[in-house]
């Protein structure tokens, strides 16, 4: 604008020029005429010489006032050409701010109404644009928020294949960084083979498509399920693919450990049923006659009997357990006690196996918990070491603490468990050695009450094992504040 200003000023002070020259020429020449025809009507008389000397003032008074007008004319013209262009320049510039994004420039022009008018409407755009600027910039930090804190993962490939966006899950998920991802193709990004297929698939058909996958993420298995579908902008122009991945791996297992379970509760029933039936009807068919049969019979229906009594019991207590709400009597428990009460209870067993205990209490330890649910966790604790222990071996038990807890370590001899099956022990009618638990009368539900026990008090649970060699389970309880 102010180039356009200084070519209009010097083109304003040319033309003048111009008409001032031609002006002052033709008056320049006109002078002597005029000169000559008023001497001619006053009928006065002057020689050359004077006429020349006033033909040069005049010049010169000419040239003057000339040179003065157009200083002047030039001055206004510079003042008037301001005051036109300078509030358009003013609306201009601001303008300029607007289309650069920059929505809080002003203009502030003052002139004509028409330009105080336009003034008022670029201001107006201004502040529409601002409020728009601010709804879209809170609408875009709500949508950031949601795809950064979802709980799936979610990545955005343009048309070209280029990844636009990602979020933390998506990030943390596939253990990449933002560098990794941002920017470069999909298919360079180190995706699993069926997620890669997956997002061609819908590049292809550029339809909604969603499909559950499963995929080896650093040597683990994970189950997604996968929803993609295109990206579509104005007047249907499609601008690329979105993919949201839900993590059904949990969701899977607990399916599993469901089915597991409706399995092994309906083996742990049949079994003894079976028994039961099948022995009542070798009784019923006459083997009642027989005395010593009709004891033995009636002995085995009884422990079956017991045993599905048992699978019952624990089935009905496990389920009071893992209800949401359940909760335990907190209060100060030796740990002492706990165990005295712990081993008269398991030691018919332990004579039976002609098993010996090693009890290492250095000093009494008080923890917080209930005291009669803390004797179920050590009676089936120590039941489980008689139970995979050989006979003439030792089970030791320690009383320990720490800054926070205190600690009960039950140790066998037995036939310890293999280092890939120890996070299993706790799963219902998980057993390290099936022939040998039942046989026991055990029921696969122990070690999974006693977890929930233990979480139930705040405290956790550490196995260590050796195959072939035994086991030792620590028991960490709060300790009294």
């Amino acid at each position: 604008m102010k180039a356009y200003h200084n070519r209009l000023f010097v083109a304003f002070i040319l033309l003048t020029g111009c008409i001032f020259a031609v002006l002052g020429f033709v008056l320049g020449q006109l002078f002597p005429y005029f000169i000559e025809n008023f001497l001619e009507k006053n009928n006065l008389a002057i020689n050359a010489e004077k006429i020349e000397q006033i033909d040069k003032q005049f010049t010169f008074i000419l040239i003057f006032l000339m040179a003065l007008s157009y200083a002047l004319v030039g001055f206004a013209a510079h003042h008037l050409i301001r005051n036109l262009l300078d509030p358009i320049e003013n609306i201009t510039l601001t303008a300029k701010e607007l289309t650069k994004g920059n929505y809080r420039a002003r203009a502030y022009a003052v002139g004509p109404a028409s330009i105080i008018e336009l003034r008022n409407s670029v201001n107006v755009l201004a502040r529409n644009l601002q409020e728009m600027g601010k709804i879209r910039e809170i609408e875009e930090e709500r949508l950031k928020t949601l795809i950064e804190n979802m709980g799936s993962a979610l990545i955005m490939i343009d048309r070209e294949a280029t990844v636009s966006i990602v979020n933390r899950q998506f990030l943390e998920g596939f253990e990449l960084s933002i560098d990794e991802v941002k920017g470069r193709n999909f298919l360079t990004i180190g995706l699993p083979n069926e997620i890669e297929k997956f997002i061609d698939h819908v590049f292809l058909t550029e339809q909604p498509y969603r499909k559950q996958i499963e995929v080896e993420i650093h040597q683990e298995i994970q189950y997604k399920q996968v929803y993609g579908a295109p990206v579509m902008g104005d007047h249907g122009r499609w601008l690329g693919v979105v993919i949201v991945m839900h993590d059904i791996s949990e969701l899977i297992r607990l399916e599993q450990i469901r089915k597991d379970f409706v399995a092994n509760v309906s083996h742990e029933l049949r079994t003894p049923i079976t028994s039961i039936k099948g022995f009542s009807e070798t009784l019923l068919d006459g083997a009642f006659k027989d005395e010593k049969m009709l004891i033995s019979f009636l002995d085995i229906i009884y422990q079956e009997s017991y045993r599905l009594q048992m699978l019952i019991q624990d089935l009905l207590e496990l389920s009071k357990i893992e209800q949401h709400g359940f909760s335990v009597t907190i209060m100060p428990s030796s740990l002492q006690e706990v165990l005295i009460r712990a081993v008269e209870l398991t030691s018919p067993r332990l004579d039976e196996k002609n098993m010996q205990f090693n009890v290492d209490i250095k000093r009494d330890v008080t923890v917080m918990g209930d005291f009669n649910r803390l004797i179920q966790i050590f009676t089936n604790l120590i039941a489980n070491a008689i139970t995979y222990s050989p006979e003439d071996t030792t089970v030791t038990l320690r009383i320990k603490e720490n800054d926070e807890y205190g600690i009960i370590e039950v140790e066998d001899q037995g036939i310890g468990i293999e280092k890939s099956e120890i996070a299993r022990i706790f799963e219902r009618f998980y057993r390290v050695d099936r022939a040998r638990s039942r046989n026991s009368g055990g029921t696969g539900l122990g070690l999974a009450i006693v977890k929930h026990l233990i979480e139930a008090h705040q405290g956790k649970i550490n196995v260590e094992s050796t195959v072939g060699k035994g086991t030792c389970i620590k028991v960490f309880i709060p300790l009294k504040k």
